[in-house]
């Protein structure tokens, strides 16, 4: 029985995949949702894409909602896309129809009949023009994918340069610290509880207690009284 794969990919934390498995589910609603969450543009490190080509057989289907999902570097995609075409996987696009495997193939199917005069070798001439136009559409497709992702990261760079010459803080401050509420939590538990605070518990108990490692508690407690002994140093000198 053949199979209908839908493969969804973000490349970035801020991305949402779901948009992407709606797009595919709306026209193919059978299909088996593959979702990659992955930042990078090789093959080599999408493991769930790797796990679908392997067990991918002819005329099982892969539908993909634009181009730049399957690839984003275009002569890869495009041998991707020529091997696949070989193995008899039929391929959808989206947003890029044009392109689709069966488009492909109807142009390689649908050339200029012959004659059996001399005419065929004209039409020879022109059913090689159209299969080259046909293999051309498909590497363009690749092609401005690329270009998409390369012109994204130079607007990046060139934004985050415009607001840094403006003055503007790029990313967290030196010298700050990132203060997640699990770690205020597990600080608050060692400085109500602790001994070393004056609490009932010993080390081990509070680590017990405050969920975290041993590393992670002697450091929260280094800190602890880092800032109670600054404290302290700062009411005396009052």
């Amino acid at each position: 029985m053949k199979k209908i794969y839908g493969y969804a990919r973000i490349s970035t934390p801020k991305q949402n995949i779901d948009r992407q498995v709606r797009n595919i589910q709306s026209v193919y609603s059978q299909a088996y949702i593959v979702r990659e969450v992955y930042t990078g543009t090789k093959f080599q490190g999408r493991k769930e894409l790797d796990k679908l080509l392997n067990k991918i057989r002819a005329g099982d289907t892969i539908v993909f909602d634009s181009v730049s999902r399957m690839s984003r570097n275009a002569e890869e995609g495009f041998l991707m896309y020529e091997e696949l075409f070989r193995q008899s996987v039929n391929l959808i696009f989206l947003k890029e129809p044009h392109i689709n495997t069966d488009t492909y193939k109807k142009a390689l199917q649908g050339g200029i009949p012959t004659t059996g005069t001399n005419v065929d070798y004209i039409l020879d001439g022109v059913n090689k023009y159209l299969l080259s136009l046909a293999k051309e559409q498909i590497r363009l497709a690749f092609e401005q994918a690329e270009k998409e992702v390369q012109d994204l990261h130079q607007r990046t760079a060139e934004g985050i340069e415009t607001a840094r010459l403006a003055g503007k803080q790029i990313g967290q401050k030196p010298g700050t610290k990132l203060v997640t509420k699990k770690a205020l939590a597990a600080k608050e538990i060692i400085q109500r509880h602790n001994k070393s605070f004056g609490g009932s518990l010993n080390d081990a108990e509070t680590i017990t207690q405050a969920g975290i490692s041993r590393k992670t508690f002697y450091k929260y407690k280094k800190e602890l009284l880092a800032n109670s002994n600054e404290k302290n140093e700062q009411e005396r000198e009052l």
